[in-house]
């Protein structure tokens, strides 16, 4: 097995190898069309691509010149804002290699910049505007004071679906010689929800286990509760056998050694599954975050976890005898 992390093994390298994303790369193909660019700001949770395609864009503007042509930032590494003026003063003071008009400044994690710092960044954003292109990365479009957001064209990443986060699972599956089932690709993406970074980390990890992931070995390896036994394990709870139930959720934790607030956000998927009324959804919940909230101030995890399904217990029967 590679020593590469895998997903950087097998980040794309054009536009072509991403998966999903068709909008996105339709507008971000017409700047390269074109050879020029506004700055830009991608927003969405981790892992849905947004370094991905800031490296991809870079890489499809510049060609062979990608890595001369563009500087990479990250807001959280940097010291201040001071460090990241003389940085991109530096860069952008030397003309660009190649044809291309302007060079290229990644900043990921923008969001964790104080709002000083932020003002700052848009008077570099405004000084090197002739220049210099930037891509402001962030998980969070709270996080980004309204000045910058109003001198950058906003492109949303949503969690990738399903099917996407699946079809490249399987390809690097079957590129590295490992055989994985369908239920192991539902596990992980149980895990993940829609983060492809984690997925690919947690199908590498998986893989050390043997040539063939499944479901088991996907939660062994990433310190969770496979997704059947856990469903099965309600399902004896809310049938009545909450012994049985509350031997299993003891095994799992003392065992299995998974932490009690895994489990509870396990949990808390897993019931929101339950062939129940709509209407009752919202109070499992509830109750599910009375016990993750009671955990998180240091209660007794199992203690709390066995009192929520004792709750949905009674909130279920009492539903079905009226």
């Amino acid at each position: 097995m590679s020593e590469l992390f895998w997903f950087e093994k097998y980040r794309p390298r054009s536009f072509d190898e991403v998966v999903d994303l068709e909008e996105v790369k339709a507008r971000l193909r017409e700047f390269v069309r074109s050879g020029n660019m506004p700055h830009l700001l991608f927003y969405g949770p981790p892992g849905t691509g947004k370094t991905t395609m800031a490296l991809v864009l870079a890489r499809e503007l510049y060609g062979e010149y990608w890595r001369e042509n563009t500087l990479e930032l990250n807001a959280s590494d940097e010291r201040g804002i001071n460090v990241i003026r003389e940085r991109v003063k530096e860069f952008a003071r030397t003309a660009p290699v190649g044809k291309a008009p302007f060079k290229l400044v990644i900043l990921d994690e923008a969001d964790n910049m104080t709002s000083d710092a932020q003002q700052a960044l848009r008077r570099i954003m405004e000084m090197y505007a002739q220049n210099t292109r930037f891509i402001l990365l962030a998980n969070y479009i709270s996080g980004i004071i309204e000045p910058i957001q109003s001198r950058t064209v906003m492109i949303r990443f949503s969690p990738l679906p399903k099917e996407a986060v699946f079809a490249r699972l399987r390809y690097i599956a079957d590129n590295e010689g490992v055989k994985i089932t369908d239920d192991a690709l539902e596990a992980i993406y149980e895990f993940t929800q829609g983060d492809m970074r984690r997925a690919i980390n947690a199908l590498q990890i998986a893989a050390t286990t043997g040539k063939e992931i499944t479901e088991e070995t996907v939660a062994k390896a990433l310190g969770m509760v496979s997704p059947r036994l856990l469903r099965e394990t309600l399902n004896d709870a809310f049938r009545g056998n909450f012994g049985k139930a509350a031997t299993q959720i003891y095994g799992f934790v003392v065992d299995g050694g998974i932490g009690e607030l895994e489990i509870v956000k396990q949990l808390h998927r897993e019931a929101l599954k339950l062939d129940v009324p709509e209407y009752l959804k919202p109070e499992i919940a509830y109750i599910i975050a009375e016990a993750h909230y009671a955990i998180l101030r240091g209660a007794h995890g199992l203690t709390q976890i066995y009192g929520a399904l004792a709750k949905i217990r009674k909130l279920l029967k009492y539903t079905a005898s009226t």
